[in-house]
């Protein structure tokens, strides 16, 4: 699944509306409700606030970040060290698509 597809179907499992027509070369969607590009996988503020929505745990450690959603279930994804911010943001993302995916 490419970047694009992950980023689609987290903003599916948020409700977050955006653009077919408007991607730049990260795979980032336009959301015309924030008025800008929107790519959890590179920024810390668009993982934060998809967590916020989706009422999401991350849990993080020296080498794995897990992240609880629905009904117990969890991302777990290990990392090199450091890379724990991109693994985590990562890590929110790949939850969300398990959530978009449900929907």
């Amino acid at each position: 699944m490419t970047d694009k597809e992950l980023l689609e179907l987290a903003a599916k499992a948020a409700g977050i509306e955006h653009s077919d027509k408007h991607t730049d070369e990260a795979g980032s969607l336009y959301v015309h409700a924030l008025g800008k590009m929107w790519n959890p996988l590179t920024d810390d503020g668009d993982a934060l606030r998809l967590a916020v929505r989706l009422n999401v745990h991350i849990e993080l450690h020296d080498d794995l970040v897990r992240v609880w959603y629905a009904n117990g279930e969890c991302v777990e994804l290990h990392f090199n060290p450091g890379d724990k911010q991109g693994a985590a943001r990562r890590a929110i993302v790949l939850a969300a698509v398990e959530i978009g995916k449900s929907l």
